[in-house]
């Protein structure tokens, strides 16, 4: 029998179908996907396709990578990116996603990639998604992360070459407790406590006054353990999506801000009091909202 399509067990003596094989090493991740020839027509398909760009949520949580230490990528390989590529291309040029993506059909990869800001050991962190078409062409390519699309852009004419990446604004960044912003479990504008009002208008009043431009803000809400996780990343993405529509109506640009919501992802406190009141009270720290505010001051 050809060993080219039969193989056999070192412990039944039994034929063992190539197919079986494939399956058992797809999971190990060690067996690719066949090649398939790159027409005109399929390129001209996947310039002419204009998909939606992805909302920060729908970026996989950097904690669910498989590959979590990410990588530092060649900007050239990152330039070298475009629609019309298949997945060999793009695996050349970026190397493997770094998320489990499933094993067929697969129609976005998504990458953690750092930048050096210096010559010490400094960097900052982007994540960057890749979806497919239909015929398994890259038709958009995204950024999360203030100012990591900004990182490809050739340096002008005539400028001198820099030693390392430039680093991004660093955010001034403040937190509110949810339990001085909100009523007991609110999450809508109508739910905005006085006092809670007065500090977002603080806020807004200090992005207004004290900085030359905003470049990006982002706005997490976060909660405590307490409930299902389903109902506290809800419940979070609401507050911050509330606190988002505030600074908007208090002349905040709408373009700016980015919002996001980590449920109960990312507590700052653990608590193990047995009675509920004192445990809620414990809890206090996770119930917040984080304003991160990128801007030239």
């Amino acid at each position: 029998m050809n060993k080219l399509f039969q193989a056999k067990t070192s412990f039944t003596g039994r034929a063992v179908p190539l197919a079986a094989l494939c399956l058992a090493a797809l999971v190990a991740g060690g067996c690719a996907s066949p090649s398939h020839t790159i027409t005109p027509e399929m390129h001209a398909r996947a310039a002419s396709e204009n998909p939606a760009p992805p909302k920060d949520e729908d970026f996989p949580a950097l904690n669910s990578a498989k590959w979590e230490q990410g990588a530092f990528p060649s900007l050239e390989a990152l330039r070298a990116m475009r629609t019309g590529l298949g997945k060999d291309q793009v695996r050349n040029l970026l190397g493997h996603p770094h998320f489990r993506e499933g094993l067929g059909g697969v129609r976005e990869w998504n990458y953690i990639f750092h930048f050096r800001t210096g010559t010490g050991p400094e960097y900052i962190t982007c994540q960057y998604m890749v979806r497919f078409n239909a015929d398994v062409l890259t038709n958009g390519m995204y950024w999360k992360g203030p100012g990591c699309a900004d990182l490809l852009k050739p340096p002008p004419v005539g400028a001198k070459p820099v030693a390392a990446v430039q680093p991004a604004v660093v955010p001034a960044r403040t937190t509110l407790g949810a339990d001085g912003l909100f009523r007991f479990d609110g999450r809508s504008l109508a739910d905005l406590l006085p006092e809670g009002r007065r500090k977002l208008d603080a806020l807004a009043s200090d992005i207004k006054s004290s900085t030359k431009s905003v470049n990006a803000i982002r706005v997490t809400g976060h909660t405590d353990r307490l409930g299902t996780a389903t109902y506290n990343q809800a419940l979070s993405l609401a507050r911050a999506n509330t606190v988002r529509d505030y600074l908007v109506q208090s002349g905040i640009s709408a373009q700016t801000v980015q919002v996001q919501g980590k449920g109960e992802s990312e507590p700052k406190v653990q608590c193990t009091q047995t009675s509920r009141a004192a445990l809620i009270d414990c809890l206090a720290p996770n119930r917040r909202v984080e304003i991160e505010v990128f801007a030239e001051r």
